[in-house]
Parts: structure tokens; C-alpha cells; sequence
């Protein structure tokens, strides 16, 4: 998607095994676009993995505190993401 609007508009129509949420969009960030989708989430949570190019002390920590699952930062690493992958196929 665009933009942290588009994100929610994505969720509130489809159900998705991992959401990741880009930190730095336009129009809406990824906190506020998480935060909006954990309201109305239904009796299904989506797993929201933080993707940011942040990597200062207290990014990881602005992260959760918005709602979001975990954390990855830029550049990724592909073994990051599989475990994560791997996270959700095991659940």
C-alpha cells in the first residue's frame, strides 16, 4: 500500500497472517495506522511486525507501544523475515 490509510482500508477488507508496517508513510504513519487497526480488529488479531529504518534506542520500544508485534529494521535481512515467516506458520 501508499500509505498508513490504505493499510487499514487492506486490513479492513482482507485478513492477513503478517502485516508488515512500515514506520515512515505518507498521510498516516505505520504507529497510527496500527493503532487504528488493533480498534477495529475483530476476535482476529494480525500478527504487525514493525519495518523501519529506525535503529535508535526506544525505536523498538515506539514500536510495541503503538500496538505492533515485533520489530525489524533496515536494511533487513532475508533470515530476519524467514523467522518471523516461520513465527507465523508455526502458530
Amino acid at each position: 500500500v501508499q500509505n498508513g490509510f490504505e493499510a487499514i482500508d487492506a486490513v479492513s477488507r482482507l485478513p492477513y497472517d503478517l502485516i508488515l508496517m512500515d514506520c515512515q508513510m505518507p498521510e498516516c504513519d505505520g504507529y497510527e495506522a496500527t493503532r487504528r487497526i488493533r480498534q477495529i480488529e475483530g476476535q482476529r488479531r494480525h500478527l504487525i511486525v514493525a519495518l523501519t529504518a529506525n535503529a535508535m534506542a526506544g525505536d523498538r520500544e515506539r514500536c510495541l507501544a503503538a500496538g505492533m508485534d515485533d520489530y525489524l529494521s533496515k536494511p533487513l535481512r532475508i533470515e530476519q523475515l524467514m523467522e518471523k515467516i516461520e513465527a507465523v506458520v508455526a502458530a
